[in-house]
């Protein structure tokens, strides 16, 4: 059954409907491993094997998806009667909230849904390292951050519980884990997939849903999934030509690539690992063909971008606040919270709201500037997937507030612009550090272009393959 597990959720499918494995086989076989691996991971926080197990047989036999095991981020992707904490004592209980699009679309694919996996609370830092349910570690070194803010769902990964899991990046949450955890992570188009019914946007627009994978097959077609506008959506991705898992061996073309090993803004370190990265991965697309050049939008070296991309989260994470304090009938108090969300909601207090329309509009502008770039004849932009090398937990000090704001806003240097812009970006593990710790290489297409990231990703793949040390 190990070998099974070690596939990735197509080659899973595939068992299933060729008679190698029942539906019900391979999920106790995931939650043997969720049950061997997590004692020491901490990354499934809520497990829902009984009903998962009973819901099966009511799968359709034509789902394409039929009986994989797959493991739900906690933080959007609500379930209709499950626990709901993103990732903080103050729980959101209520008990009529349905399923979100993206759970009904998952279940309509056949996926089994077994839990959901650990996040920091409401996803504002970029370790998995929350006080109410503690810290996720990496399968690589449990002495490291799996990443954040869907760490869970890439150590679950990493460690072959299952072979994919929900995800959602607001400022490089999904990019930053599949580094640390050497997975592949595709932050969509903004508008690519839904974030209904609760919600029309999240992080004004900033946050989009996904997932974590070990290949890029799984990628797009869990992408090809979930895709697409619901009824009330205020936006939707500029339209693809067709299934992403199409696009997986079809021929990219010659692209034109700009790459940058250095950010233009001046204040993030520079750093050996990601330097080897980037440039590795450069001279693996040149020898596959393509154009690749140094250089990058200019928009990137803009001084302000940090202010205007905190004060947006900032807000965000306030109405949430105040939301959660309406909703239980009593406001939330500063010592319900993790200390960086304490003073994001006071900060927040201290801005008016045409302060935050002015941040708004600053990234409005900021997002044409860096469009202009891919539009001047750039297919690719080549960068790190983080500011820094793989940390260890407690890197991010939960009680220094300065200390841990600068140093998430480092990590996250290269990834929130793309949150900010909308546009589609993705980790790939293409390098090691000298202790084996995985270290990511993004691309950054144009607004709707995934189509294209999935054609370069797969050809990378094939070239390279990824390596996957820490399956059963």
């Amino acid at each position: 059954m190990k070998e099974l597990l070690r596939l990735d959720a197509v080659g899973q499918a595939q068992a299933v409907r060729d008679g190698q494995v029942s539906a019900r086989e391979l999920a106790e076989a995931a939650i043997a491993r969720i049950e061997e691996a997590d004692g020491e991971l901490n990354a499934v926080i809520h497990r829902r094997f009984e009903r998962a197990l009973a819901e099966i047989d009511a799968i359709p036999a034509d789902a394409p998806f039929r009986g994989v095991p797959i493991l739900l981020k906690d933080l959007g992707w609500r379930e209709a009667g499950e626990p709901y904490s993103a990732g903080s004592k103050v729980r959101d209980e209520a008990e009529d909230v349905p399923d979100a699009y993206g759970v009904v679309r998952l279940r309509e694919a056949g996926f089994v849904l077994l839990g959901r996996t650990n996040t920091p609370e409401f996803g504002t830092t970029i370790t998995t390292e929350p006080v109410a349910f503690g810290p996720t570690r990496n399968p690589y070194d449990p002495a490291y951050s799996a990443g954040g803010s869907s760490g869970g769902s890439a150590a679950a990964v990493a460690a072959g519980m299952v072979a994919l899991a929900t995800a959602s990046d607001g400022g490089g949450s999904i990019r930053v884990p599949a580094s640390m955890c050497g997975l592949v992570g595709l932050k969509p188009s903004r508008g690519r997939v839904s974030h209904g019914p609760a919600l029309g946007e999240s992080w004004n627009g900033f946050a989009c849903p996904g997932f974590v994978t070990r290949t890029v097959r799984d990628t797009a077609a869990a992408l090809d999934v979930v895709s697409g506008m619901e009824p009330g959506d205020p936006y939707g991705a500029p339209p693809l030509p067709g299934r992403l898992a199409d696009e997986v061996g079809r021929d990219p073309g010659r692209l034109r690539v700009g790459f940058l090993t250095a950010h233009p803004r001046g204040d993030v370190p520079e750093d050996p690992e990601l330097t080897a990265a980037v440039t590795g991965a450069a001279a693996l697309l040149e020898s596959l063909g393509h154009d690749v050049t140094e250089g990058g939008p200019d928009a990137l070296a803009d001084p302000e971008f940090p202010r205007h991309f905190a004060a947006i989260v900032s807000d965000n994470v306030a109405a949430l606040v105040a939301g959660l304090g309406a909703w239980r009938g009593r406001p939330v108090e500063p010592d319900e919270l993790e200390p960086r969300n304490a003073a994001m909601v006071a900060a927040a207090r201290e801005r008016s709201a045409a302060d935050h329309l002015l941040s708004s509009q600053w990234i409005d502008r900021f997002r044409r500037r860096m469009a202009s770039w891919w539009s001047s004849g750039y297919d690719l932009l080549l960068i790190p997937s983080m500011g820094t090398a793989p940390f260890s937990l407690g890197w991010i000090p939960p009680d220094d507030v300065t200390t841990a704001s600068s140093r998430t806003l480092s990590v996250v240097a290269y990834t929130g612009p793309m949150n900010a812009t909308g546009q589609p970006a993705i980790s790939l593990p293409l390098h090691r550090t000298a202790s084996g710790l995985p270290v990511g290489v993004q691309l950054v297409a144009a607004a709707g272009r995934e189509d294209l990231l999935v054609r370069v990703a797969a050809q990378i793949e094939q070239a390279r393959p990824f390596e996957h040390p820490c399956l059963p």
